[in-house]
């Protein structure tokens, strides 16, 4: 009896689709983030944010995954940027297939910055690589601070996490001091962005280091 590891052929075929992905975004100078969230932890208001204080000084575009709906992508199309829409029909992430198909239908000429808005969860998201040059993670105050070690592999495989809803610390028992343990526990070298999508707290910060990624990418900026 022969047997076959689905999850594993199913893995190397996205590998080898997203290296050729990774290939068209290098050789146009785009920096590209994959942005991590559960449902709710804020990973459009924070797009949302980042939009109206990036769009004049680089051009962007937008992936917006989601199982069903368009709302998000109505949301991010009201800013004034290009988006994509990419329903997943339940599936609980996004794959390189999919990316592969929207850079299709994307104007890439000029675009320095894209950002591959996932499916809200923060398990299977994780496994797939989306062309990106960096995992960023969004936890809002709200989901509690034990989450990191919950769901470890995400955390493990993001270059940034943004805590979201700072503004809702004394309405929580969430612990910064618990939360950065345990995230430099799984990734010492990880980088935390503390902010607020609804008042902009920390949104400079922020901003300037995405913006630098960009430039480093080779992207010219009128930062």
């Amino acid at each position: 009896m022969k047997q076959i590891d689905v999850k594993k052929n199913i893995l190397q075929t996205n590998d080898i689709l997203a290296k050729e992905n990774k290939e068209l975004l290098d050789s146009k100078g785009i920096f590209t983030v994959n942005l991590l969230g559960s449902p709710g932890a804020g990973k459009t208001s924070i797009l949302e944010q980042l939009i109206k204080s990036m769009k004049d000084n680089v051009k962007l575009a937008v992936i917006e995954g989601d199982l069903y709906t368009t709302k998000d992508a109505e949301r991010i199309e009201s800013q004034g940027v290009e988006v994509i829409q990419v329903n997943t029909g339940g599936a609980c992430h996004l794959d390189a297939l999919m990316i592969k198909e929207a850079l299709n239908n994307l104007e890439l000429d000029d675009m320095k910055f894209l950002v591959i808005e996932n499916v809200g969860n923060l398990v299977c998201p994780a496994s797939y690589d989306l062309s990106e040059d960096i995992k960023i993670t969004v936890l809002s105050i709200t989901e509690g601070n034990d989450k990191p070690l919950k769901y470890p592999s995400m955390f493990q495989k993001s270059e940034v996490v943004i805590v979201n809803k700072m503004d809702l610390m004394e309405f929580t028992n969430f612990s910064m001091d618990e939360f950065y343990r345990d995230i430099k526990s799984l990734r010492n070298d990880i980088i935390v962005f503390e902010v607020s999508s609804r008042t902009g707290e920390g949104f400079q910060q922020l901003r300037d280091y995405l913006l630098n990624k960009i430039k480093e990418k080779g992207g010219v900026t009128n930062a």
